[in-house]
């Protein structure tokens, strides 16, 4: 076959006038090997690098990049799959091919590739026999609690890695914004601090590659989608880290970011086609006006400059629309959560990349893992737009989500607000009432996630003006109301950022987690304060709360109107959820009672006899006292008091 006519266009990309692409199939006994390295396929790289048999869908598609692949002829040398497709774009190193792999065992492939002149490359790729259960896995949920961390700053297991030949941005812990050298071992190490605190999931900031020239460590810049950034360890260190996690009954939630790259992705050196990159591949940036999307009066420009445009000129804005970039970000989703285990996604940014593909990208995830949970940031306080996105929503439109769960930021600000104020008819905790008051819009409340702080936003106890109670009264709302708590790392010793909201003070190390951290160690306590180590005592009593009463937390929550500076709430199983329960378990039936006073008040427990009943005792957590429904409690002010009623 002779060479295709290769014409350079303007964006200097070797342009490609394509034509149809022959296909061979043949049949061969195979076995199952591991994922690929491109040393071993001719210098061609592979992505995905492997792939499972009997996944929901049965195509998968495969981006080839080398040296002039782009016009090869594809057959199959060894296995019984079926080439469906093979197409190429713009750039003359990149070739997509789609293999069918429906009703074929796990095995070996053997992929030829022909140039035109005759010669050959062969390269092995391996479809592997899935997990049992893989597909059945269950997501996070609402008898959860996540713990977010920023492995670079959480804790140093590994320093043979702090510094990486090739990569640049070396560590610097004297640096805010520098690389401090925590890593996968270091998360490792302290697997037990987490277990012990009673927190079930671990969600950390993205590992993935980040070979950028600075502020590299925060892990959103991504340079290559498949390879964990060689500084926090490789891809079999964060494997093992999920199944050691998982030993604890710890799951992993992947942060992925879909929107944007790294500047330095190959990608920008060498384009796979000329609308890989929104706005050709130039910064414009992006207006953040996500109302556009909603907006019954936007203008299409309104809409596209939000969605097309790009954060910061290091952050290239990627074009979903296009259907191969799509599939390559479904696939490696995908990819990640069969190799790792995961037990949940979190999707950085969600509602920026391109609407319909967010749409598909989620079904299809969901499609694959019915029980999987993804949440999706969408940095809004206005209910009615995060809402939106979750799926079983009453929308506007008729727009197909599939996401599950969203961050509930409406939230996280009504209790700042609430706690900020002083009490009046409308200020102080009708805040909190008025909010979860719109848990109408959304399809299912309960898997919202909700969260006091979070790695891109002050710490809650600087939000709160260094208050303990206020911080107590905070996290104790949190870890109590309806929805999944996150906890920021450090959030449970009092961490804040007084004088500076910069991320990399924000983001501050957690004390204890380097060799050279002699006077303070939050993991053993060692050289806490008192109002440290109190916080700290708190935030386990009640997460092990929650580890205790599942069933109260994964159920109802219902609460009366704020009064006089008094809010007061109960959370209870469902009916659905009892029904199912272990009958052996007696606390199935508990209830759990939760009252915030921001003044001093003598409370008649006769007041909530709607939802307690006569008989019934309460049982204060924090001291074990107990109490009959008859009698009446004298709070102090600046109170959070939450009760076992049994």
């Amino acid at each position: 076959m002779p060479k295709r006519n290769r014409v350079t266009n303007d964006s200097g990309h070797k342009k490609i006038q394509k034509r149809a692409i022959p296909l061979l199939l043949s049949c061969i006994t195979t076995f199952p090997l591991f994922s690929v390295q491109s040393s071993a396929n001719s210098g061609i790289d592979v992505y995905p690098p492997n792939w499972w048999v009997g996944m929901q869908n049965s195509n998968v598609e495969l981006m080839l990049y080398g040296d002039d692949v782009a016009d090869d002829t594809v057959s199959i040398a060894k296995g019984d799959v079926r080439v469906k497709h093979s197409q190429a774009l713009d750039s003359e190193n990149y070739l997509f091919v789609t293999l069918d792999t429906s009703n074929v065992s796990a095995q070996e492939l053997v992929i030829r590739l022909t140039d035109s002149d005759g010669t050959t490359r062969d390269l092995t790729y391996t479809l592997e026999k899935r997990a049992q259960g893989s597909a059945s896995r269950k997501g996070f949920g609402p008898q959860d609690a996540i713990y977010l961390i920023a492995p670079d700053r959480y804790a140093n297991g590994n320093k043979e890695n702090d510094n990486v030949k090739g990569y640049g941005d070396p560590a610097d812990r004297s640096f805010k914004g520098g690389r401090h050298g925590g890593d996968i071992q270091g998360i490792v190490d302290n697997l037990n601090y987490i277990q012990d605190m009673g927190f079930t999931q671990i969600w950390t900031m993205p590992m993935l590659e980040n070979a950028m020239d600075k502020y590299s460590y925060h892990g959103y810049s991504t340079t290559d989608y498949y390879k964990i950034d060689p500084r926090f360890g490789s891809n079999d260190d964060f494997i093992a880290l999920s199944t050691e996690a998982k030993s604890k009954g710890l799951g992993i939630i992947m942060d992925m970011v879909l929107n944007h790259i790294g500047s330095n992705h190959l990608w920008m050196k060498d384009t796979p086609s000329h609308d890989w990159i929104n706005n050709n591949g130039k910064f414009v940036g992006t207006t953040h006006k996500r109302e556009a999307l909603h907006d019954p009066h936007a203008i299409a420009s309104d809409i596209k400059g939000f969605s097309d445009g790009w954060f910061v000129p290091t952050m290239p804005d990627l074009n979903q629309r296009n259907p191969h970039l799509a599939n390559y970000l479904i696939q490696n989703a995908i990819w990640w959560v069969e190799s790792a285990g995961l037990s949940g996604i979190r999707v950085d940014t969600y509602s920026y990349p391109d609407k319909a593909f967010l749409s598909q990208w989620t079904n299809r995830i969901m499609d694959e893992y019915p029980n999987f949970n993804i949440v999706g940031e969408e940095w809004s306080v206005n209910p009615a737009i995060t809402a939106y996105w979750q799926a079983g929503s009453h929308r506007h439109d008729d727009y197909d989500s599939a996401l599950p769960s969203v961050m509930d930021f409406p939230l996280q600000a009504a209790v700042v607000e609430a706690l900020s104020n002083d009490e009046s008819w409308n200020s102080g905790f009708i805040s909190v009432y008025e909010t979860l008051a719109t848990d109408f819009l959304y399809g299912d409340p309960n898997n919202l996630v909700i969260f006091p702080d979070n790695h891109d936003m002050s710490r809650i106890f600087t939000q709160l003006g260094h208050d303990k109670d206020k911080w107590n009264m905070a996290m104790t709302l949190l870890l109590t109301t309806r929805g999944i708590p996150q906890v920021f790392y450090g959030t449970e010793i009092l961490m804040g950022n007084e004088g500076s909201e910069d991320h990399g003070i924000i983001r501050s190390d957690f004390p204890g987690g380097w060799p050279s951290d002699n006077d303070k160690n939050a993991f053993t306590g060692h050289g806490l304060t008192d109002d440290e180590r109190w916080a700290q005592q708190r935030v386990k009593g009640l997460l092990q709360l929650r580890k205790s009463h599942p069933l109260q937390f994964k159920g109802l929550l219902k609460h009366f109107a704020p009064e006089n500076g008094v809010y007061t709430y109960i959370r209870e199983a469902n009916v659905d959820s009892a029904s199912g329960a272990d009958k052996s378990n007696t606390n199935q039936s508990d209830k759990i009672l939760v009252i915030l006073n921001k003044k001093p008040v003598d409370l008649p427990l006769n007041k909530y006899a709607e939802v307690l009943s006569t008989h019934q005792t309460l049982t204060r957590v924090s001291d074990g006292i107990s109490f009959k429904t008859t009698d009446t409690l004298s709070l102090p002010a600046m109170s959070a008091s939450v009760f076992i009623v049994q």
